[in-house]
């Protein structure tokens, strides 16, 4: 009975020694993290108007996940490789967890969100306090009580959201350095490509589920679990909706902690690929030299770390490399973090329509491009130097045809004294907001609260009183204003609550738009494989994860914490009107300067990714003539070393005999 539950045992303990088995959790891992870091970008938008945030401050928790990377990232990736690294990548997605949970907290922690509103939640028929009325106090302007304003503005609950994105942060460094770096040390040469590609499957696969789950949340009001939703007066294209963004956070910790569990359970080191299982003792001479190589790197961890740094830093295409890494992931990290807003004010729709159209339409292309480009490598087994040129023709193709983008534009939401004149006419947005007219200044109305109506003349106005409106029918999102002096209309002059829809035109210029964006999204993931085997390849195995590691900290530290912040000051330029907090004080942004919001989206990646083929070009100039370690760390270089093994155990088989019984004859004899 012993000797089977042993026997069981001991298959179990082997289930975990096989680097496709390690492949299969770490792509889970990979799975978990870009659900969740998929999720956060989904959700930014929610988390903006939930705390009344400007841009900016959203590009500053966004950045607060590199921040976290930053702290941990040099000595993960370098003291990992000599730790138990499927340990340590367990430890990470742990964090990861806790981190999720600690930014789901506040929903928990706060009161009910309220949105700007000029219509009481309990407003009734006989209630026209936010209808056009002559001679009223201003009984509706907003307070300016400083308790008031420090209560709202010093509360400061998204601190615990940029808390939990730094903790998110630190957890998800151990993934992917020190799992390709545990990839690469026990795979077969060529098959790494192939099993880079298969984890790149699995983030894109995730970032579908991820942006799914983005979509199913935004359109669930965000205090649907603690009160009646009928009488709301926003639906989910309103810019004051907040979708329900912490359940997804919820179910993100939940999955971060079930994935961290099989990586407690793999060993510190696997046999090579293709030497196990093979029973002529290759396998336990390998796994031999593999400890002694441990126990020498575990005495020298700390000599060798500047001589590694100086190496990579003396290593030309390395540097290069990095150099375009860093300007071009600040065009990736600028674009991904905002192109939902982008989406939502350019095309006029939810937020959970633009998540669920990203997740359908532009991630497929994405997966078939990883999967066929790590078939590719392998398949014809693709050098660095030709996986070069390779990745920079394809990325040269990428950038031009993201030029076509500027065509897909549509005109700015029609509103009655911001983009247009109140008979309907557009004015340059330069020009002085005129919100009160002849028609609307006897109404004694607000001028800078945000709660539109759409009139049936197809002009969308600020406010029902700013319309003129003088009398309502019905309540909660059913509610019609009648009687509108300021629209004119062959009818009768009503309006309903919400912006006005931009038309058909428009729905075809965001087909035009999603064709274009899917087909580069196809072209620059097949170009990833191609251009991360560059990376990879032009490092020695014993600097490949410390390499990796550095490219991660120059490109968080000078992308991924910065762009999103240079990058959301600048869209906060855009802005055509901000929110109104209860104490008078700016909130999120309502609605932008289109124009203006498309030339930044677009010009300032353009600008920065075009700067990075100068680097380029020297990188593919400077491969002809440099030797990397791939050109004599080949794979025959490998083959020819274990077959002298397996001669040397032959040799030894041969050769031995009861009278050679030590050492010293034995090797005298040989």
């Amino acid at each position: 009975m012993e000797e089977t539950e042993t026997r069981i045992l001991t298959r179990g303990v082997r289930c975990f020694s096989k680097v496709k088995v390690f492949l299969l959790a770490l792509t889970g891992a990979c799975v978990s993290k870009s659900l969740t870091g998929s999720h956060m970008k989904s959700m930014l938008l929610q988390i903006e108007r939930q705390f009344g945030l400007l841009t900016s401050t959203v590009g500053l928790i966004t950045g607060s996940f590199s921040m976290g990377m930053l702290l941990v990232i040099i000595p993960v990736s370098y003291f990992g490789t000599k730790l138990h690294r499927p340990i340590m990548i367990g430890v990470g997605c742990m964090f990861m967890g806790l981190g999720c949970f600690i930014i789901s907290l506040p929903h928990f922690l706060m009161g009910r969100y309220e949105y700007e509103t000029t219509i009481s939640p309990t407003s009734n028929l006989s209630s026209n306090s936010f209808l056009c009325m002559e001679n009223r106090s201003l009984t509706l302007k907003p307070t300016q009580d400083t308790t008031e304003c420090g209560r709202e503005i010093k509360s400061l609950m998204w601190i615990y959201v940029l808390v939990g994105n730094i903790i998110r942060g630190m957890g998800e460094t151990a993934i992917m350095p020190l799992g390709i770096s545990y990839i690469e040390d026990f795979a077969k040469s060529e098959n790494s490509p192939l099993y880079i590609g298969i984890l790149e499957i699995g983030i894109t696969i995730s970032y579908w589920i991820g942006y799914s789950l983005g979509s199913f949340c935004a359109n669930i009001y965000v205090d649907t679990d603690s009160g009646n939703t009928d009488d709301l007066t926003i639906t989910p294209t309103d810019t004051r909706w907040v979708g329900a963004w912490w359940i997804g956070f919820l179910v993100c910790a939940g999955v971060n902690f079930l994935t961290s569990i099989p990586f407690f359970f793999f060993p510190k080191t696997l046999p090579k690929e293709g030497l196990q299982d093979n029973g002529d003792g290759t396998e336990n001479a390998k796994e031999e030299k593999h400890r002694e190589k441990a126990k020498k790197e575990n005495q020298r961890i700390i000599k060798d770390f500047f001589p590694l740094m100086k190496n990579l830093s003396c290593n030309p295409i390395y540097m290069l490399y990095l150099l375009i890494s860093v300007l071009q992931f600040n065009t990736f990290v600028s674009m991904v973090s905002y192109v939902p807003k982008y989406l939502e004010q350019q095309y006029g729709k939810s937020s959970a329509d633009v998540l669920f159209i990203m997740g359908i339409y532009m991630l497929p292309p994405i997966c078939l491009g990883y999967l066929l480009g790590g078939l590719i490598m392998k398949k014809f087994k693709i050098t660095a130097k030709k996986a070069a040129y390779i990745a920079f023709c394809l990325s040269l193709t990428d950038y031009l045809l993201s030029l076509s983008n500027y065509m897909t534009n549509c005109d700015s939401f029609q509103v009655a004294g911001l983009t247009a004149s109140y008979e309907g006419v557009q004015h340059p947005l330069h020009v002085d907001h005129e919100v009160l007219a002849d028609c609307n200044t006897r109404c004694s109305c607000l001028t800078n609260t945000w709660d539109p109506v759409c009139g049936n003349n197809g002009l969308a106005y600020m406010s029902a009183c700013l319309a003129g409106c003088e009398k309502s029918v019905g309540n909660g999102i059913n509610m019609v204003f009648q009687n509108c002096s300021c629209i004119r209309s062959s009818g009768n002059s009503s309006a309903v609550l919400g912006l006005c829809n931009k038309g058909p035109d428009c729905d075809n210029m965001l087909k035009y738009f999603i064709i274009i964006f899917s087909v580069k999204m196809f072209i620059f993931s097949l170009s990833s494989i191609p251009g991360y085997m560059v990376l990879l390849r032009c490092m020695k195995p014993e600097e490949k994860s410390l390499g990796v590691g550095l490219h991660t900290f120059c490109t968080k530290i000078f992308a991924g914490i910065p762009a999103p912040i240079y990058f959301g000051a600048l869209i906060d330029r855009a802005c055509l009107h901000w929110g109104t907090l209860k104490c008078g004080e700016k909130a999120a942004c309502r609605i932008y300067d289109i124009n203006s919001f498309r030339y930044l989206f677009f010009g300032l990646p353009a600008a920065l990714t075009g700067s990075s083929y100068l680097p380029a070009v020297f990188l593919l100039r400077l491969m002809r003539t440099f030797q990397l370690p791939e050109d004599t760390d080949s794979p025959d270089t490998e083959l020819a070393e274990t077959k002298l093994i397996e001669k040397e155990n032959d040799c030894t088989d041969v050769h031995r005999s009861p009278k050679f019984e030590s050492n010293g004859e034995m090797k005298a004899k040989l």
